[in-house]
């Protein structure tokens, strides 16, 4: 897979306005491989029966999220019998055998356990995978919650699954760029966004509108890429049909933000994490693997990811110790 690297200089957002030196990755994505019937339903098959070991597997080598993942198969079960919406077979198949990717079992387990004990009554979701704020709202009757979304088919999906669960009536699905949300200051006492602001290239301006959305004492969940290194990442494809390319045809995809960024986009304008854990790969590369095959349609053994997460994927202490790509997840908690 061709990924070509160079690096440029952008402004940075410290109060000594110097310039810092990040990287830009070139990374295209193989076409798209569209699998038969017959594949796909076999592939099915050995998932829903081998999904149990694997689950089983990685609960002996310590996998995060796990706890997150049997819920969700609950909920499966209960819209396999009981839906109240349009959620095909394939949809409840993924609820109880493969829900998660890759280190979505740590960026899930880190915000459910933030929030357990949290008091909440309304809450905010910023384009996070809808599979969090719908099983949040389901497991807590309590939680009115508004989920913004600017790409119109993830969220017309999302309207489906809120309709199957029965959360009409409290969940509200908006349009919408977070900057042109139309909240009120201090409206929320939790808002999430999980993997989410490193796709915004003005991120900083994201955070000050989410921070400023917070009331006093609320909490806010966050997480995004990381490693020893910043970097910015561009594709050939426009995943969100958000951006506009480059010169070179590549649209921008994410930050990877190193310590020093973090400082720049996060810390000026939220103060310090509360608490904040990092979870990586323990080999460069794998993550990007995995990552390419999902993408370009290939077979791929989703129901095999919390045993991968434990295997190929560690916590570590901080961003230098990375020797790859990670995520760091954060909570902020406003004074």
């Amino acid at each position: 897979m061709p990924i070509s690297v160079h690096s440029f200089a952008i402004p940075s957002h410290s109060s000594n306005e110097t310039l810092k030196i990040m990287k830009k990755i070139y990374i295209r994505v193989p076409d798209h491989q569209r699998r038969g019937r017959f594949q796909a339903l076999r592939s099915a098959l050995v998932g829903s029966i081998l999904s149990p070991a694997y689950y089983l597997l990685a609960s002996i080598y310590g996998a995060p999220g796990l706890r997150f993942r049997a819920c969700c198969a609950f909920l499966g079960l209960r819209l396999l019998y009981n839906r109240k919406g349009p959620v095909s077979y394939a949809d409840v198949y993924r609820l109880l055998f493969a829900p998660m990717d890759s280190v979505r079992y740590f960026e899930f387990d880190f915000i459910w356990r933030a929030l357990s004990e949290t008091p909440i009554r309304r809450f905010l979701d910023v384009s996070s995978p809808r599979l969090f704020p719908v099983m949040l709202l389901n497991e807590r009757r309590e939680i009115a919650g508004d989920l913004v979304n600017p790409d119109e088919r993830d969220l017309q999906t999302t309207a489906g699954l809120v309709k199957a669960c029965g959360l009409d009536s409290r969940c509200r699905l908006l349009d919408c760029r977070i900057e042109h949300a139309p909240f009120a200051s201090e409206s929320f006492d939790a808002i999430t966004t999980i993997s989410v602001v490193e796709h915004i290239p003005q991120d900083r301006e994201a955070i000050k509108k989410i921070w400023a959305l917070l009331r006093p004492g609320g909490k806010l969940l966050i997480t995004v890429p990381c490693g020893a290194v910043a970097e910015e990442e561009y594709t050939n494809v426009d995943f969100f049909g958000l951006q506009t390319p480059d010169e070179s045809g590549f649209f921008f995809h994410q930050y990877r933000y190193d310590r020093s960024l973090l400082e720049d986009r996060f810390y000026s304008v939220t103060g310090s994490p509360a608490q904040l854990a990092i979870y990586g790969e323990k080999k460069a590369g794998t993550l990007l693997s995995g990552l390419l095959k999902k993408w370009s349609g290939q077979k791929y053994p989703l129901w095999k990811e919390p045993y991968v997460m434990a295997r190929e994927f560690q916590r570590y202490e901080t961003l230098s110790d990375l020797p790859g790509e990670g995520v760091i997840a954060m909570e902020f908690i406003k004074k």
